[in-house]
């Protein structure tokens, strides 16, 4: 469980509502079900619009790595790579076959399976790169939906207050309408620029950024599987993974 982002929706959110409260507002004026269906409706609806079905879903699925994180750990990778160049070293490539299995991921698969087949390096690492770059597009397209949101809510909030300031002006002849109007007109644009900037656009921030750690991840097992068909010292290897981390951190 990330507690970091679970910490700062609440901080975000009793910031918003302490600071309501201490200006003597009522907490119950930033309850406006019209306001949040507006909102959050109409930004639903502009980001399914803008994006196929598969990228929404996606997108929707990755928003569980706000609170649960998948755990790339690097430092396990380039020790399983070095493991890897020194069974090789001993026993061959055909050594590794045994080890595929092992491995849950299918694009680590892949490339060990290629490595052993006697793939050559360049032609290896010419297949696996055009992988990484069409699972890095589209992880990125699923974390933008995120992001467009970010883009939508605020305007949606505008559209809220225009037709929160509509309903006030059709009803300037009875005064114990104009208050809920008003307040619709308001708490929409809260609602807008609150969900943008707190939720959205952090979110997804924090989603592309886990995307280049699960690339990284990949590009560490391409170089690690190009390096050992090179027949490269398991040092050197590990040397040069090591480095190419601290460039991608």
């Amino acid at each position: 469980m990330d507690k970091i982002s679970l910490i700062a929706i609440v901080m975000g959110l009793t910031a918003i509502i302490a600071g309501q409260a201490i200006e003597g507002g009522s907490i119950g004026s930033l309850m406006q079900l019209t306001a949040f269906m507006i909102v959050i409706g109409g930004t639903t609806s502009a980001v399914m619009l803008q994006s196929t079905p598969k990228q929404f879903i996606a997108g929707l699925r990755m928003l569980r790595w706000i609170f649960r994180p998948p755990n790339f750990d690097h430092e396990k990778m380039i020790r399983e790579v070095i493991n890897w160049s020194q069974t090789s070293r001993k026993g061959g490539l055909l050594a590794l076959e045994g080890l595929i299995a092992t491995q849950r991921d299918p694009f680590t698969k892949k490339a060990m399976q290629m490595l052993v087949d006697g793939t050559e390096p360049d032609t290896l690492r010419a297949v696996m790169e055009v992988e990484i770059s069409m699972f890095e597009h589209a992880r990125k397209q699923a974390a933008r939906i995120w992001e467009s949101a970010g883009g939508y809510a605020p305007t949606m909030g505008i559209l809220g207050a225009v037709l929160g300031l509509i309903h006030v002006m059709e009803n300037l002849s009875d005064p114990t309408k104009l208050g809920g109007g008003i307040a619709v007109a308001f708490v929409a644009t809260v609602y807008g620029v609150g969900s943008a900037n707190l939720f959205f656009l952090p979110m997804a921030n924090k989603l592309k950024h886990l995307v280049a750690s699960e690339v990284a991840m990949k590009e560490l097992v391409v170089e690690g599987v190009v390096a050992i068909a090179n027949g490269e010292n398991p040092r050197i290897i590990e040397s040069r993974l090591r480095g190419y981390l601290a460039m991608h951190e």
